[in-house]
């Protein structure tokens, strides 16, 4: 039996009556057969063990084909053509952490509970996921990509929940994404697998997070491994900060040519003799004696009878502004100092943590770590093997050692040579290294573009991606960001960036989970973000102040506008869906000019030689004032080989779609652009 038959069968036999459960509107299809009520706030009172049967039942089951193993990757699965990852290209992902996207409480208690009024789990589970699939459909997503899902550690923990970085053991998945409705029916793993299995019978792939650079301060990996952690005092550890180098500016990076200065640095001297050994090279003994099954209760003791603990970790730039992070570490990648630093290290020293020695691609030592580098590429496969997944992200993959992420990508091929690999790296000008590699695409700077119209950087940023070997993400915001709602241009921008992003040459839409209702309250505010970021919601809300990496969050699927751009792109995702192969084939890809041309307008324009016919998209990025606009068609006529010229308007903004007779004297498109808005036409 199938696992996603299994949480069915646990659901029904489960099944309770009389439970006061709410879910939003925007999650519920007017099809499924079960008893229900429409509530005035977008939401829908149902019985949650019929609900949640009736999406696996009525929604996902009917579309699964005999003989095919959906546990397997799609590639498999569907016995598609290898593309060496390369299916990404075609892709539209949705950037998920269940824990919070499946949230909603349920209970309306104003309050999100581990275990509200009936017992039940009111943060995100595997099992409620499910019930947003026929949601990610609406929107055409094809690829589920989801933060990581491992268990992760509570001491030291950020916000009420701890954060998913934190990892405590790759291969065991977060017990907080159990279903309480399941009971002991069926497992967490099983849980993850239905979901990954429902993902593939409708058609959409499954990529993960992992975090192969570091671990947190109570890694279970500590027991058996002391010598791969970093370790200092306890009774010092309130004296642990990040060196400070001075006449270097703040959050430099850490090249060759500081490197002499900062380790002269007295400062940094200092921060290198807070090392010590580990506690089994300093009495393997007493270490052993006192060694259990609990690591944090172990992590005490060692604490207690060799006042040693593990280093936290912090930023790989010189002077950064942030302060230690408190529930990480980093691997001892290498067993000893980078080659480059041992002329200007004099002193006998301890292993340590500093941005020479975790820039460890760019300063590796003689010695690798070759036993945990073996751990850490087997952590892709093993959920491969597992549960099917089909592509990965690898968290600051560009700054491990190239052998460490060869051996990474060489383990995950081995089991499947279609899949895919995201790098995490934002800086544009490294396409071509990123492509050496092994990586089939990159997060890039559009989260940083994208929202900045009014100083031209979109444009720019649109421009620049035909140049790219590999394709970047389309998108106006990341887990890290501020959120795009929150930018000059607000719910408007949200909406324009969300739906022209489908059509950006060279990229792949990424949709940041919660984006398609417009939330205003990021996710973090690690990157391009601040505190501020954290009054974006009314202080009276649930959520005000909160962060959705760390603490109890539900997005807003309630929210009035919450279906406004799920039913924009209805029209958009058919335009997508029918244009891909153009889309995602450069050769096809026209850049369109105005008339008066301005940093707003944005032409975009894909030819299909066989059909002899054109998508155009223009846009219109003044989120304050429209304009009518005269669009260039010449190189396009010269690409026809039709003389005359038939236009649809197949989706506008602010206009229905309609045949289309509007062009002027010299043959060319004339339109009016509303502020903030996207048409779209096939002539």
């Amino acid at each position: 039996m199938s696992e996603l038959k299994k949480v069915l069968e646990s659901l029904k036999k489960r099944k309770k009556e009389k439970i006061n459960y709410t879910v939003p509107k925007l999650w519920f299809l007017e099809d499924y057969h079960i008893e229900h009520k429409e509530l005035p706030q977008n939401e829908v009172m149902v019985n949650p063990y019929d609900f949640y049967s009736a999406v696996i039942e009525e929604y996902i089951l009917p579309k699964k084909e005999k003989g095919i193993d959906y546990s397997k990757s799609l590639s498999k699965a569907l016995k598609l053509k290898d593309t060496n990852g390369d299916w990404i290209k075609k892709s539209v992902l949705y950037s998920m952490m269940v824990r919070s996207s499946s949230s909603w409480d349920s209970d309306r208690s104003y309050s999100l509970d581990i275990s509200n009024l009936d017992g039940l789990k009111e943060t995100g589970t595997f099992v409620k996921t499910l019930a947003l699939l026929p949601l990610l459909k609406r929107m055409g997503v094809t690829v589920l990509y989801l933060l990581p899902l491992s268990k992760y550690a509570l001491k030291d923990k950020k916000g009420e929940l701890g954060s998913p970085y934190s990892v405590q053991s790759f291969t065991e998945l977060d017990p907080m994404l159990k279903e309480v409705m399941t009971g002991d029916d069926t497992t967490l793993e099983e849980e993850f697998a239905a979901l990954v299995e429902a993902c593939h019978i409708l058609g959409i792939r499954v990529t993960i997070d992992i975090i192969p650079r570091t671990n947190s301060v109570v890694s279970d990996l500590i027991k058996d491994h002391p010598d791969w952690f970093y370790w200092i005092k306890a009774s010092e550890a309130h004296n642990y900060r990040v060196p400070f180098v001075e006449s270097i500016p703040d959050t430099t990076y850490p090249s060759k040519q500081w490197m002499k200065q900062v380790y002269e640095s007295s400062d940094v001297l200092r921060h290198i003799k807070m090392f010590e050994k580990n506690p089994l090279e300093v009495d393997e003994e007493k270490w052993n004696s006192i060694k259990e099954k609990d690591t944090v209760k172990f992590l005490k003791k060692v604490e207690e009878e060799f006042d040693l603990r593990v280093a936290p970790a912090f930023s790989d730039q010189i002077n950064d502004i942030q302060p230690p992070w408190s529930d990480v570490t980093y691997f001892r990648l290498y067993l000893d100092d980078p080659v480059d630093s041992k002329e200007y290290l004099k002193i006998k020293h301890n292993p340590y943590i500093l941005c020479y020695t975790i820039k460890s691609n760019l300063y590796p030592g003689k010695k690798p770590n070759l036993e945990l580098w073996k751990l850490l590429s087997s952590i892709i496969p093993f959920y491969q093997t597992h549960f099917g997944i089909d592509g990965a992200r690898i968290d600051m993959g560009h700054a491990l050692p190239k052998e460490l992420l060869d051996m990474i990508i060489e383990e995950a091929k081995k089991v499947d040579s279609d899949f895919s690999f995201i790098a995490e790296e934002l800086n544009m000008e490294n396409d071509i290294s990123a492509k050496e590699k092994g990586y089939n695409a990159m997060i890039g700077n559009g989260f940083w573009a994208e929202p900045r119209v009014s100083e031209g950087e979109l444009k720019k940023f649109i421009n620049m991606l035909p140049e790219k070997v590999i394709p970047a993400f389309a998108c106006g915001e990341t887990h890290d960001t501020r959120r795009i709602t929150k930018r000059e241009g607000g719910g408007k921008l949200t909406r324009f960036l969300t739906i022209l992003n489908y059509f950006i040459p060279n990229s792949i839409p990424f949709i940041n989970s919660g984006q398609e209702v417009y939330e205003a309250e990021p996710m973090n505010t690690g990157v391009d973000a601040d505190q501020t970021d954290l009054l974006a919601l009314p202080k009276d809300d649930l959520f005000y102040g909160k962060l959705a990496l760390f603490d109890k969050y539900a997005f807003h699927y309630s929210h009035q506008t919450s279906s406004e751009i799920v039913n924009h792109l209805k029209d958009v995702v058919k335009a997508r869906e029918k244009w891909v192969d153009q889309i995602t084939n450069l050769s096809n890809y026209v850049q369109l000019h105005f008339y008066n041309d301005n940093q707003h307008l944005i032409g975009i324009s894909y030819f299909n030689k066989d059909t002899n016919k054109c998508l155009i998209i223009i846009g219109n990025s003044n989120m304050w004032g429209g304009e009518y606009v005269n669009v260039y068609l010449d190189v396009l006529r010269q690409k026809s080989k039709n003389i005359e010229t038939k236009a649809r308007l197949i989706y506008g903004t602010y206009e229905m779609p309609r045949d289309f007779y509007d062009f002027n004297v010299n043959g060319d498109l004339y339109c009016y652009l509303g502020s903030g808005e996207v048409k779209i036409f096939e002539l």
